[in-house]
């Protein structure tokens, strides 16, 4: 047996207040939309993983989804500008990720992160 894909679901109200996060801020694109549930996805896959922490590092609160990028940096400027409520700092780890959390339109607490070495 083997795991083909991990779906993170984010339960919302309104699926339609995802766009402006996921496809504008990530650039990620919506392959499928069916009114009631909205899939965004990069173009290319990505690696199985599931994290289970006790925290999400240097005291902060585990995060409800990490989402890594090539640019940490300029998604960290788009989120600003696009006015999305960054909860920790753009900030350089010690076990070697860049990073900031910044909260979805549903409250989901997202961990962006570059690997820095």
């Amino acid at each position: 047996m083997t795991v083909k894909r991990i779906v993170a679901n984010i339960a919302a109200n309104q699926v339609g207040e995802g766009h402006k996060f996921y496809s504008e801020l990530l650039g990620l694109k919506v392959v499928m939309d069916h009114g009631w549930i909205v899939t965004f996805a990069a173009d290319r896959p990505a690696p199985v993983q599931v994290s289970v922490a006790s925290e999400g590092g240097s005291g902060t609160p585990v995060p409800d989804i990490s989402i890594e990028v090539d640019d940490v940096d300029q998604v960290h400027q788009r989120a600003k500008a696009l006015g999305f409520d960054i909860t920790y700092p753009l900030t350089n780890e010690p076990w070697g990720v860049r990073r900031f959390f910044v909260r979805d339109p549903f409250d989901k607490l997202v961990n962006i992160i570059s690997h820095t070495g």
